[in-house]
């Protein structure tokens, strides 16, 4: 059989990519490849409308893909701008091909406002680091993104906004006390599973992310003092060395989902499973 083909849609601007490589991580749309393909045999393609009009390769179209992945973004939808609603045109017609769609954190946003929905900048303030006590509802603990995760569990994101009202055709899967943290969305052809958490990060991807941000964090209140957020990139930096170091699981409330990368990469390897490989069976 043949790979499967992905098509990554990386939400942020070149400038930010930049940042994150100099803080010690990687550009967007290369890193959710990696982490891909590390689940499973695929080719996947790239495409960055936050720098300009995507222009397809010739013959190619949205439905010669067996599915697509939208990556976070430092951008925030309810700004607006062509760079912005490039990537919510996109995101409509990836609904409308019925291809397999799934999102992280801006990747959701951006798919919930192209089905109608609304996105808020959260009034509970960021959430950063680690997402805690996200809980499965009933809807989720019976879902197949969910298959062998925890009901209750932990995982790395860095956001500042909420969905505000869910489109039509959503379910919501998993909450916790910052907001909405997964939904399903079926919207005209299309499935789309999405997560406001960042499963396709590393420990070392958001301790670059901390060095990013630098004084935002401080200026939130989310760290005291620039020693502080320091020593949480040096932790961080050490648990991904070691995921199951005991002191540094315990300081940060760590738990299976978080030390296990199997469960940690569950909803990405389910989506795949689930999703992306039924549409490779079908197309051959």
């Amino acid at each position: 059989m043949n790979d499967a083909r992905i098509l990554i849609i990386d939400g942020n601007r070149a400038a930010t990519r930049e940042k994150q490589v100099a803080a010690g991580g990687q550009p967007s749309g290369e890193g959710y490849a990696r982490v891909l393909q590390g689940l499973a045999a695929l080719r996947c393609d790239i495409v960055r409308p936050a720098d300009g009009e995507v222009h397809w390769s010739d013959g190619t179209a949205l439905a010669d893909y067996d599915g697509v992945a939208m990556t976070g973004s430092a951008l925030n939808v309810y700004d607006g701008g062509a760079h912005i609603e490039r990537q919510i045109e996109l995101a409509r017609a990836v609904l409308e091909s019925g291809v397999p769609f799934f999102g992280s954190c801006w990747g959701m946003q951006v798919a919930v406002t192209a089905a109608g929905g609304r996105v808020r900048r959260n009034p509970r303030g960021r959430e950063f680091g680690f997402g805690r006590r996200i809980e499965l509802n009933s809807a989720g603990r019976e879902h197949p993104m969910f298959s062998g995760k925890p009901a209750v569990y932990e995982a790395i994101t860095v956001h500042s906004d909420e969905i505000e009202q869910l489109p039509a055709g959503a379910i919501a899967l998993a909450t916790n006390e910052m907001g909405l943290q997964a939904l399903e969305m079926r919207h005209g052809r299309g499935t789309f599973w999405g997560v406001q958490y960042h499963p396709e990060y590393s420990f070392a991807e958001i301790a670059a992310t901390a060095l990013r941000y630098d004084q935002v964090l401080l200026d939130e209140g989310l760290f005291a003092t620039a020693a502080e957020r320091d020593l949480f990139v040096a932790e961080l930096r050490a648990l991904t060395q070691d995921p199951r170091d005991r002191h540094l699981c315990w300081k940060h409330g760590l738990g299976p989902a978080m030390r296990e990368e199997t469960l940690k990469l569950a909803e990405l390897r389910n989506w795949l499973e689930h999703q992306v490989m039924p549409r490779l069976r079908l197309r051959h």
